[in-house]
């Protein structure tokens, strides 16, 4: 009997779990899924935390409601994974081994990669969203905040959810409006980037949406440290950004754990195959969701496309055929903007967001590339989605693993060659 191993239990791990219990019986093989605690986490609900859209008790539940039946749920911290021996090292020494391992161990946020961002205002004048601990804190000051230089600031990429940043500083003008603020609050969005976004057309429809709600952006800024007794951040080549309320996105990095086990690059990022999803160090080693370096977006839907094709390469490696190199990292967002209206956008490696209508050619109901309240109750529906469909691993109609152009205006170049 084949043995699979599965490290983390969030969304691309559970995912995993659900698929591959529903492809493969108990009798032919056995699932273990691991994590360090039994708290999932719906992580697109901590940006309207901050805003008092939802509370603690919408955005977690217990792991393992969504483990399926015939997988073993264990609660265990690993030390470390044993690559050239097929095993799975927990604290406290107890071996577990495997024939096949999926790594799923997400990304963290280290705030320490930016000197100054953990020293005397972190979670004083200083707060993520990226964690609950933060956003929770986070919201707790913008209910008493009076007003001042509001700084959205990210420090590098990755990171989870890219649109993420953006979303905050729409909501956060939205939120300042409804309290009757928004003349006390400069909003400042500033990024490593050279624009709103990492696709030219999105990226100049996003920065206009910026621009029209009195958001200055600050691009290609890299910084070098936080000022935390003058209250600035300051980049490498001496520009400062003043603040009186910091929203920082830290530095993004893989789990600790493959830190300890010599699999990462530089971020403890695992290098993957980007189309086969298998490691590119070890032929029974599979990576999904954050845990992987493959230059596709950080999100949940990314996860979700990436199951559907990790599944597949994963049966099969048991059953010792060629994997299919099909994934083409696709990818979609809805992005909140504010106001009851979102947008939401389409795309992969290689296609960058493009116009038209989603998820039915020519139907939709919800437009890409446009912002609509269609689109703003779609990213409002999505949570119940992810708790009902996407962690079951259940498929979402009309949506397709890799990215379609059906339904999608594509820009006529002929005029651009020569």
């Amino acid at each position: 009997m084949n043995k699979v191993l599965i490290l983390g239990a969030g969304t691309a791990g559970t995912m995993m779990a659900n698929h591959l219990r529903r492809e493969l019986s108990p009798e032919e093989c056995e699932i273990t899924i691991l994590d360090r605690d039994n708290q999932h986490l719906y992580q697109p609900g901590l940006l309207f935390l901050p805003f008092g859209k939802y509370r603690k008790e919408d955005i977690v539940k217990k792991r393992d409601k969504f483990i399926p039946n015939g997988v073993e749920f264990r609660l265990a911290e690993v030390d470390r994974i044993d690559a050239g021996n097929n095993a799975v090292i927990l604290d406290g020494g107890e071996t577990l081994r495997y024939d096949l391992l999926v790594i799923a161990t997400g990304s963290r946020i280290v705030p320490s990669e930016c000197e100054g961002l953990e020293g005397e205002g972190w979670h004083r004048n200083i707060f993520d969203f990226y964690t609950l601990e933060g956003s929770a804190a986070l919201g707790q000051f913008l209910s008493t905040w009076k007003g001042g230089r509001l700084v959205v600031h990210i420090k590098e990429m990755p990171i989870k959810c890219p649109v993420a940043p953006l979303e905050f500083a729409f909501l956060a003008d939205s939120f300042f409006k409804e309290r009757g603020m928004r003349n006390r609050v400069d909003i400042t969005y500033v990024t490593p980037l050279s624009g709103a976004f990492t696709k030219p057309v999105a990226s100049e429809m996003l920065g206009h949406m910026l621009s029209d709600r009195q958001i200055t952006v600050v691009p290609d800024f890299d910084v070098e440290r936080v000022d935390a007794a003058e209250q600035k951040v300051i980049s490498y080549d001496g520009r400062e950004v003043p603040y009186d309320l910091l929203v920082p996105i830290p530095t993004h990095m893989g789990d600790l754990i493959i830190a300890r086990s010599g699999l990462g690059d530089e971020l403890d990022f695992v290098p993957t195959d980007p189309e086969t999803l298998q490691s590119k160090a070890h032929p029974n080693i599979f990576v999904i969701g954050d845990a992987t370096n493959i230059q596709a977006s950080k999100a949940g839907s990314v996860a979700h496309f990436e199951s559907e094709v990790l599944t597949r390469n994963v049966l099969h490696q048991l059953n010792g055929e060629a994997l299919e190199p099909i994934f083409d990292g696709h990818s979609n967002c809805f992005i909140e903007s504010g106001g009851g209206k979102g947008m939401l956008i389409d795309f992969n490696s290689e296609t960058e967001p493009l116009p038209g209508q989603f998820p039915i050619p020519g139907v939709g109901p919800l437009p890409l590339l446009r912002e609509s309240r269609l689109n703003h109750w779609g990213k409002l529906a999505f949570r119940w989605v992810y708790w009902h469909l996407l962690l079951k691993g259940r498929p979402l109609p009309f949506i397709t693993t890799t990215l379609s152009l059906k339904g999608k205006i594509i820009p006529d170049l002929k005029e651009n060659q020569t």
